[in-house]
């Protein structure tokens, strides 16, 4: 059974063996957490995103999809990148969202990652209400089992989104 807790903090700052990156399609950096990833990682962080670009992803990576990469800079091994839906571009299906959450996971257990950081993917400027965002993100992790994943921690933004996630733990 993987533990699932939710905390308010700063994603770049956390001690884990991955954190989920709140992409944008290009995967070649942005506003949000995106921006604050790429930051903290480091200029080869976006290297490593144009590499993959060249190579796996010409197109870029579809929303609900998930890739990795190392993580430079930061304090975890990797960065999973995954790209949430956009609400104001009429991406409404919660199945969009919860692929986020277990491809995220599925990439994780693929690495070998015991411990993955996820921040509210889609709340925020892609237009989800962060209730909403809790509640798919909560019921993927739960379904999915997150096979070999022992704990998954929600960084939040907000004190709103905090209680939002707390909520959906029934916390």
């Amino acid at each position: 059974m993987t533990a699932i807790e939710a905390h308010r903090g700063d994603i770049t700052t956390e001690r884990v063996d991955a954190i989920v990156n709140a992409a944008n399609r290009s995967l070649l950096g942005g506003g949000g957490v995106d921006g604050a990833i790429h930051r903290a990682a480091g200029p080869e962080l976006l290297a490593a995103c144009r590499a993959l670009r060249r190579s796996a992803l010409p197109d870029g990576l579809d929303v609900g999809q998930a890739v990795a990469t190392e993580a430079f800079r930061l304090p975890c091994r990797w960065v999973i990148h995954t790209v949430g839906p956009n609400r104001h571009r009429g991406q409404t299906d919660p199945a969009l969202l919860a692929s986020c959450f277990t491809r995220s996971l599925d990439v994780a257990a693929g690495l070998g990652a015991a411990s993955v950081a996820f921040p509210a993917i889609s709340a925020g400027v892609y237009g989800w209400d962060v209730h909403d965002v809790a509640r798919v993100a909560v019921d993927a992790i739960r379904a999915s089992g997150a096979p070999g994943v022992a704990t998954v921690s929600f960084v939040l933004f907000s004190d709103e989104a905090l209680a939002a996630f707390e909520q959906a733990l029934g916390s």
